[in-house]
């Protein structure tokens, strides 16, 4: 690990040990507090006593633990290795840090908060001419860009690859290069992030790639699995997509595919969402609810699918009562299609309406409100596949197989295959 990595990774020991031990000593004193109460005024003095001790043990808990973990982060850090703990295991243990507390990480440890960035061969790629032609030297002038999910790197469009495929590395990505001639953009982030954050970052990030890319782009499709896809939207929403003032870039997208994407919110936020405000009700509960309310913005915004900054800025999202929700139609000038899964093997069965793909249900990654602000998907473009889970939708040969269906015929007409010598980039 680098340095400042060890120092990043010392301080939220730091202040996990730490807000551990508060929430154990609010928890002691609110169960202590019931039990003084119900004794009445008899039990006064004992409690003041009491109430001392505590405090004064707790406070000193808290010191050593926070005092120990910094002094174990620097004796570390001297002993850093340089090597990026980005990589391998390394990013995977990322993602999932940077999903549930990514908005921590930034603010407390930087050098472990993931920041927006084009991705090839395990590296970060600056967004220049020159470094994007040495990552993509054989790029086109047609993208295909992928956003991951909450929690997900780049490389969990890997997944299950040698089961499906009989190798490690094959991706969507590759096979539409096979398939037809699509140069693959994976893009990694902080799904820890409110969606509006990633999605005005996604809009900048695609304006200065196709202004740097090396070849002119023609089109492009952008490719989101769960959270992925909200970023998506979001982007085009920030970027003025189908208005009269749109970033140049929202001409080129022609297609955008959603993967088990909670457009309307996925029901396990809700659900936590409500338990953490029934929690916080109880002196005795509260420090679990104040636990539950550390979980990142990202996942926050999935409570509802936002994608806007107004809906959540200045406001409490552990607050009880419905969550502000502005209506973001479907980029026009583009198709918009969505392949959604459920574990029962019937796609249109009430089985699968009620738990979809464990994550997300049918009705939410179809954006079907049954009102007027449900989105405009078309019914031939919402595609559902039954017998598969929400992270099946990262890799799999039934929901490529429909992709590639989708991308085969332009509103132009068919687009030719690649080349037969073409193979997938490794």
């Amino acid at each position: 690990m680098r340095a400042d990595e060890v120092r990043g990774l010392s301080e939220l020991g730091r202040l996990t040990l730490r807000g551990t031990t508060s929430r154990i000593a609010e928890l002691h004193h609110g169960i202590a507090d019931r039990a003084f109460g119900a004794v009445g005024p008899a039990g006064a003095p004992v409690k003041v006593v009491h109430d001392a001790v505590s405090g004064l043990a707790y406070s000193s808990v808290r010191l050593a633990l926070g005092a120990g973990a910094r002094a174990t982060g620097a004796l570390a850090a001297l002993r850093a290795d340089g090597v990026t703990v980005d990589g391998g295991p390394g990013g995977v243990a990322l993602g999932i840090l940077n999903g549930a507390h990514g908005d921590l990480v930034a603010r407390t440890a930087p050098a472990l908060a993931v920041s927006m960035h084009v991705r090839s061969a395990g590296r970060d790629v600056p967004v220049t001419t020159e470094a994007l032609a040495a990552a993509f030297p054989d790029a086109g002038g047609r993208l295909a860009v992928f956003l991951h999910g909450l929690t997900e790197t780049e490389g969990s469009w890997c997944f299950r690859s040698e089961r499906h495929h009989g190798e490690p590395g094959i991706t969507y990505g590759s096979l539409l290069h096979r398939d037809l001639g699509l140069t693959p953009v994976f893009v990694r982030y902080n799904t820890g992030l409110h969606v509006s954050d990633n999605g005005r970052l996604l809009d900048e990030l695609l304006a200065a790639l196709v202004d740097a890319w090396p070849a002119p782009v023609q089109d492009m499709v952008l490719i989101g699995h769960s959270m992925g896809g909200l970023v998506a939207r979001s982007a085009l929403h920030q970027a003025g997509g189908g208005t009269v003032e749109p970033r140049p870039w929202t001409h080129l997208v022609r297609d955008t595919i959603t993967l088990g994407t909670p457009h309307l919110g996925a029901p396990l936020e809700r659900g936590v969402h409500t338990l953490t405000h029934t929690l916080a009700r109880l002196p005795e509960t509260r420090p679990l609810a104040a636990l539950l309310a550390l979980r990142s913005a990202g996942i926050k915004d999935l409570r509802r699918g936002t994608l806007v900054e107004a809906d959540w800025s200045g406001r409490d999202l552990d607050a009880a009562g419905p969550a502000e929700h502005t209506h973001v139609p479907l980029h026009d000038g583009a198709r918009h299609f969505v392949v959604l899964a459920t574990v029962a093997r019937n796609p249109t069965g009430r089985t699968a309406g009620l738990i979809g793909d464990l994550l997300v249900p049918p009705r939410s990654a179809s954006g079907d409100t049954g009102d007027d602000d449900r989105l405009a998907f078309p019914p031939d473009a919402v595609h559902r596949v039954g017998g598969i889970h929400h992270l099946d939708l990262l890799n799999h040969p039934r929901v490529y197989e429909q992709i590639r269906d989708w991308l085969v015929e332009r509103p132009e007409g068919a687009h030719p295959p690649a080349p037969a010598e073409e193979s997938a980039p490794a």
